[in-house]
């Protein structure tokens, strides 16, 4: 990439950055990552990653998560094995003796990261961490955001590469992107705002219950879709299969949103107003579950 496109990315990055929504349904999934990746223990072992590398201990932390959901005994160069000769690109890396070996090697010989001249900025970061996943992303089309950063937020729709150069649009990344884990970490960890105050404190999250009290939480989602017509009527349980997602597609797409599939912000505004609206004087509105 140019260095005029890649400023170009960091500055769609940063701009993304304060204008992130998590998605109400993964609030939960996230903030329990979250807590793992700032461990005590956890947290020891990354900085003394970052010790040796320069590259800041929480970007660490999530591309341990992203490569594989922060197994110790994988490495964070592709998820392959540490003590063995990886397969996956970057093939060819190891035996390691240690995870940490495996990581500087990842960090350093592989990426060169310790090179990075943008990590003082958040939309720096976010950037460097698109580009350890890879470029494809921003080279087909400058203006979607990697999923690799960004999924699970308002900022990513849809589109993946599941394979190497095969891009799919319609498939959907479910796995908690680097941006929000970025941001439920800062709100669990103050230390990671203290330590890198050029990044900035982490966007505000609209609180999951609506001014007057609705629980807006799936089992509630599942109960509107339901006095919506979903088709087949759903088992109100909390879960987030496959019907509840279709259902929610239908309502979305009847209510002239982005048929998405995923419970955002704009979804549960348009049905707290449907409620209201068919509502009769004196009767309010309970949560279910």
């Amino acid at each position: 990439m140019n260095p005029a496109a890649l400023a170009n990315l960091i500055e769609a990055n940063a701009a993304r950055w304060p204008s992130m929504v998590i998605d109400f349904d993964a609030v939960p999934v996230m903030n329990q990552v979250a807590a793992r990746l700032i461990a005590a223990d956890a947290k020891g072992r990354y900085q003394a990653i970052s010790a040796q590398t320069g590259v800041p201990w929480p970007i660490i932390a999530l591309i341990h998560e992203r490569e594989c959901s922060q197994s110790w005994s994988r490495s964070i160069a592709q998820g392959d094995p540490w003590n063995a000769v990886s397969i996956h690109v970057p093939a060819g890396r190891g035996p390691f003796n240690s995870w940490e070996e495996a990581a500087v090697d990842a960090l350093i010989a592989c990426e060169h990261m310790d090179q990075w001249p943008h990590w003082d900025t958040v939309g720096g970061a976010l950037t460097r961490l698109e580009m350890y996943n890879g470029l494809g992303y921003a080279v087909r089309n400058p203006a979607m955001p990697s999923p690799y950063v960004w999924s699970r937020t308002d900022q990513y729709i849809s589109g993946k590469y599941v394979a190497d150069h095969d891009f799919d649009p319609n498939v959907i990344d479910s796995q908690e992107g680097c941006g929000p884990l970025l941001a439920s970490m800062m709100i669990q960890d103050p230390t990671i705002l203290e330590t890198f105050p050029s990044w900035g404190p982490p966007p505000a999250q609209p609180s999951l219950s609506s001014p007057d009290g609705v629980v807006c939480d799936t089992r509630w989602l599942q109960t509107c879709l339901n006095q919506h017509g979903a088709n087949p009527q759903l088992t109100v349980d909390g879960g987030w299969g496959a019907h509840t997602i279709a259902a929610l597609k239908a309502y979305q797409a009847n209510a002239g949103l982005t048929a998405c599939g995923r419970y955002n912000v704009p979804t549960r505004d348009s049905l707290l107003a449907a409620l209201a609206s068919a509502a009769t004087p004196g009767e309010t509105t309970t949560a279910v579950g």
